[in-house]
């Protein structure tokens, strides 16, 4: 059965739950219940699957309140459970089908480009390459050597030399440098006999993998042609379209792999296409955290950015959504400290460090109004919107250059304070954290632990209270503070009111309470502190 009803007597809201920023719904809590309590059997049966995302859609059926279900990607590599779960939007796995099938020529491409790749003959035909361009090179070196001792007799003879003496120089200075050219000509032909034999492979190695790149853009078009949405219009349209119209500032857009494939298109779709009218969703973790990344079992998360947001942009069109819950802030921004080459602020939390795409107010902006006069740019470095704490504003270029290679060189000290949520744990007095970071492919700003990728990130910490810490953070990493503490190679604790890596309720206990630098005019050692407010 697809369709659960939900025997309730709480109203469904008037306003569908904005997918990018909800706080779940009643109806959503207990249907996500309902479903939570099917999960542990059915996920002993996918052991492989260490978690997964699932989501709930509450919608109205023929008069009825009820509830749909999904599961985003695939179970063991398909769709299984159809009677329970919303089928997805295109079902591309059949064996017999064209993405297979093509997936299998691929993979065939793939394994035969590897054994070309590996071919023992060509490995030593690329050393023996190696080995004679050596050869060329220690020849010319000792060539030269010559050359260079013999010219230094030449130019001790030059001054007493008769002229038949001079001519003989000449001639064997001629000599010398002819014979360099053939001893470059000899090494190249015999490097060329063999090098060409190689560069044949390897360009029929390069052809292949065109090919195969040719192959993997034609079929993941032909995937994204086939997946065809609804929106609450009753509209159709495929993915490549739907990305390509999102912002036209970027027509060049193009969907990510796997998109289309998140649970809220394939409940709102199936809603769509069965006349059912949707209320309310809410999605959530169910087990353990992957590689990387910081999910938290049977957390609520919204919409990832990358795949979803022009996906779900489009699907919601035709249906009355709640707006999207923005943190902002109209707060003054508090001078710490004044002179006529820089200032130290204490900025708000809600409030941006320099403009952004939602047109919200910033300290570059409020900076500007305030210092009219000022020369280059303003803010020395940044704080997250919903971080609050000390920022450095400088009020001339060079000024701000040297505050600059002040960061660069880590010569700026900061503290930050946090206050974490609390799993029971106890916490450790001191210690570091050392988790390289990247930016997630799909879902800006999310980061994550990344060890091939990443650059480092390393952070040190003191225990302030049972759950307030300090942080020293080493590098500036974007996020490195809340994944840090979030992740369970860190801390294992996120950050109160965090999001992205945590719960989300109320404001990012998150604080910049102190900086120290040196003046870059004065030369002075300089310390700054403001409590947090939390």
């Amino acid at each position: 059965m697809i369709f659960h009803p939900l025997h309730t007597t709480t109203p469904p809201p008037t306003l569908m739950s904005n997918p990018f920023s909800y706080t779940p719904h009643p109806l959503c809590v207990q249907a996500a219940t309902l479903l939570q309590a099917t999960l542990p059997a059915l996920m002993a049966r996918h052991p492989e699957e260490r978690g997964k995302m699932f989501g709930v859609l509450v919608v109205e059926n023929g008069g009825r309140l009820g509830y749909l279900q999904a599961y985003s990607g695939q179970l063991s590599g398909g769709y299984p459970y159809t009677d329970e779960f919303v089928p997805p939007v295109f079902d591309y796995l059949s064996p017999t089908g064209h993405f297979r099938q093509t997936e299998g020529r691929i993979s065939a491409l793939n394994q035969r480009i590897g054994l070309m790749a590996h071919d023992p003959s060509l490995l030593r035909r690329e050393q023996a390459v190696r080995v004679l361009e050596d050869c060329l090179d220690r020849a010319i070196a000792r060539w030269r050597q010559v050359m260079a001792v013999a010219k230094a007799q030449r130019d001790t003879l030059r001054a007493t030399a008769d002229e038949a003496t001079r001519g003989a120089m000449v001639r064997q200075s001629q000599y010398q440098k002819a014979q360099l050219r053939r001893i470059k000509q000899h090494w190249s032909r015999v490097i060329g006999a063999v090098s060409r034999r190689c560069q044949e492979r390897r360009r029929d190695i390069d052809q292949l993998r065109s090919e195969r790149r040719q192959m993997s853009d034609r079929l993941q078009q032909w995937l994204f042609d086939h997946f065809v949405l609804y929106n609450g219009r009753g509209e159709q349209r495929g993915l490549s379209q739907i990305f390509a119209q999102y912002d036209p500032q970027r027509p060049y857009l193009t969907p990510p792999g796997g998109t289309g494939e998140c649970c809220e298109p394939k409940l709102l779709q199936y809603a769509y296409s069965h006349g059912m009218r949707p209320r309310c969703m809410a999605m959530f973790w169910w087990g353990d955290s992957p590689d990387g990344e910081v999910r938290h079992h049977l957390h609520y998360y919204p919409a990832c950015q990358g795949k979803c947001r022009p996906t779900l942009t489009y699907m919601l069109q035709g249906l009355a959504v709640e707006p999207e819950a923005t943190v902002t802030t109209e707060k003054d921004i508090e001078i710490v400290y004044e002179d006529a080459w820089l200032v130290v602020v204490n900025k708000p939390a809600g409030m941006l460090s320099v403009p952004g795409r939602e047109g919200l107010t910033s300290v570059a902006e409020r900076m500007r109004r305030r210092y009219p006069t000022a020369t280059g740019p303003l803010v020395v470095h940044r704080l997250d919107r919903d971080t609050s704490g000390l920022m450095l504003i400088a009020l001339d270029e060079e000024v701000y250059r040297q505050l600059q290679q002040q960061f660069i060189r880590h010569q700026v000290r900061k503290r930050y304070v946090a206050v974490l949520e609390d799993n029971g744990q106890p916490l450790a007095g001191h210690g570091h954290i050392d988790l390289p970071l990247s930016p997630h492919p799909t879902d800006r700003p999310r980061q994550q632990v990344d060890y091939l990728q990443g650059k480092r990130a390393y952070t040190e910490y003191s225990r302030q209270g049972r759950h307030r810490v300090a942080l020293y953070p080493h590098t500036g990493r974007t996020h490195q503070l809340r994944v840090h503490c979030a992740h369970p190679q860190g801390l294992g604790r996120p950050i109160q009111g965090d999001p992205l890596y945590g719960h989300g309720q109320g404001r990012l206990c998150l604080h910049a309470e102190s900086i120290s630098f040196v003046h870059p005019v004065t030369k002075k050692e300089m310390t700054f502190s403001r409590k947090a407010d939390f």
